[in-house]
């Protein structure tokens, strides 16, 4: 057997990091194995498994203020590689800013789901609360159409429940038109408020986005 019919073989046998995650979910990659996607490649004297590892060696002994200075320093990366890692890393930090927020009034959501107003179509979230009102987690349960989404409470309460979720706040965008309730809006808050009620989880909030206001069920007294 040839060296490129043993490499074949090989990877055959052993599929790579990105078909595995591709199988598996983003989850699945350990830390260096997700450095080791953004990277894409190594260089002739070094690998891509162990530049990843250098990497996370990098990042843990890094600051905000000079993680992409250390990073370029890494032999290997350069401009490219250092601010893919640095972008993904301020991203992930963004996005995620939400943790273990503390909601003292459901309006106090809105900073973390505004961006959600910019879309052109309309995105369902929810947000689910511990008993401290933290947030837990932020998830898009549908998007739909430019004015429509077809939202069910099994979709909106699956995950709080197996988060043993307190409490939820929904939110929705209005892409275009006044930052109102339609009809269908108000039939489907009911909706989920007699899920809730139900399921034992309070339902906080039903709140509306748009690029420059906002519309809450609370604070208008329809809930």
């Amino acid at each position: 057997m040839d060296k490129l019919e043993s490499d074949y073989m090989s990877k055959r046998s052993h599929p790579d990091i990105r078909e595995l995650t591709i199988k598996n979910g983003i989850s699945y990659p350990s830390d260096s194995e997700l450095l080791m996607l953004m990277l894409g490649s190594g260089t002739q004297d070094t690998p891509v498994r162990e530049l990843a590892k250098k990497v996370i060696n990098v990042m843990n002994a890094s600051n905000q203020d000079n993680l992409i200075q250390n990073l370029k320093d890494i032999k290997g990366m350069g401009t490219s590689k250092t601010l893919a890692v640095a972008a993904a890393l301020e991203l992930g930090r963004r996005r995620n800013s939400f943790l273990k927020a503390v909601i003292n009034k459901p309006r106090d959501i809105i900073p973390y789901i505004q961006h959600y107003a910019m879309e052109t179509k309309e995105h369902f979230i929810c947000a689910s609360l511990n008993g401290a009102h933290e947030i837990l987690k932020i998830r898009v349960i549908s998007v739909g159409t430019i004015d429509k989404t077809l939202i069910h409470p099994r979709e909106i309460f699956s995950d709080p429940i197996a988060e043993h979720a307190s409490a939820v706040i929904c939110s929705h965008n209005h892409p275009y038109g006044a930052c109102l309730p339609s009809q269908a809006d108000i039939e489907s808050t009911r909706t989920i408020k007699n899920a809730a009620d139900i399921l034992g989880i309070a339902f906080l909030d039903h709140i509306i986005l748009t690029k420059s206001e906002y519309f809450s069920f609370l604070e208008h007294e329809m809930l």
